[in-house]
């Protein structure tokens, strides 16, 4: 009969040859945080405006030799690779692999079109949590842009985390996805429901390519549900949201999709 710690050890090992792959393939990827408009399966139908794919090529398996199936990860097992992209700012990587998956943590944006208070939540998203707390307390966010608006149709949205205001920019490493398992489906079949008030993971459609990019919902928005939800935005905060959204896009990747009117920039970042 296996004992605790063999079943501890044989976890462990299963944990390390999971990470060795993620390792391998991120070599092979190129990878950025940001909504696409693959990943948003009601862009076309209902008229959103895409958001810009700026991933890069990826191996092609032959047909006679399908890739093996990746195994599910447990809820808290983290993977955080380096990419093949710089850190957009020095970040350290995080060393954690097992995150705790109960407890809530708060962080204050405070933007300089007002504050914008969070709470993480790690029965969500333990692996997102450590992730933006490892860079609320480097120091990542200070001083950076939140590049993108979208407005209207299905995605309503404000996003954040490039420190170079582009959209492609990143911390140097990658987190695994942790695909929220409590949303909403969406009515007409075309995806699940993030509601108000809900902060999650940017991503291209590539798995486990999350960085430091986030996006804040300011209205029930529909989306895969590939992007892994991390916490909430209180009051304050949905405030602050509803007055840059007033302010709209200035469409710049199409109508309802661009750069806040508003200037907006997280002035700093403060975990508590």
């Amino acid at each position: 009969m296996a004992t605790n710690q063999m079943r501890r050890e044989a976890a462990k090992r299963k944990l390390e040859r999971r990470q060795e792959r993620r390792v391998q393939q991120a070599k092979r990827r190129q990878r950025v945080a940001v909504i696409t408009s693959a990943a948003v399966v009601v862009v076309v139908v209902v008229g959103i405006a895409p958001f810009t794919a700026l991933s890069g090529g990826e191996d092609t398996p032959s047909a006679d030799t399908p890739p093996a199936a990746e195994p599910a990860a447990a809820l808290g097992d983290c993977a955080f690779v380096p990419s093949a992209e710089a850190a957009a700012k020095p970040a350290p990587v995080p060393t954690i692999t097992s995150a705790p998956t109960v407890g809530t943590a708060a962080v204050a944006l405070q933007t300089d079109q007002g504050a914008i208070p969070l709470t993480l939540d790690r029965a969500q998203g333990p692996c997102a949590v450590e992730n933006f707390l490892s860079l609320t307390t480097a120091g990542y966010y200070d001083a950076t842009p939140c590049h993108r608006l979208t407005a209207g149709g299905s995605l309503s949205v404000l996003q954040c985390g490039d420190p170079t205001g582009t959209g492609s920019g990143g911390p140097g490493y990658t987190v695994n996805d942790e695909p929220p398992t409590t949303l909403t489906a969406d009515p007409s079949g075309q995806g699940a429901v993030y509601p108000r008030g809900t902060v999650a993971m940017a991503k291209t459609p590539a798995p486990d390519s999350a960085g430091s990019q986030f996006f804040l919902v300011y209205a029930d928005s529909v989306l895969t549900p590939d992007y892994t939800v991390f916490g909430t935005i209180g009051d304050e905060g949905l405030a602050t949201l509803d007055a840059i959204a007033a302010g709209g896009t200035d469409n710049a990747n199409g109508a309802g999709n661009g750069s806040p009117v508003i200037p907006t920039n997280i002035v700093s970042a403060t975990a508590s």
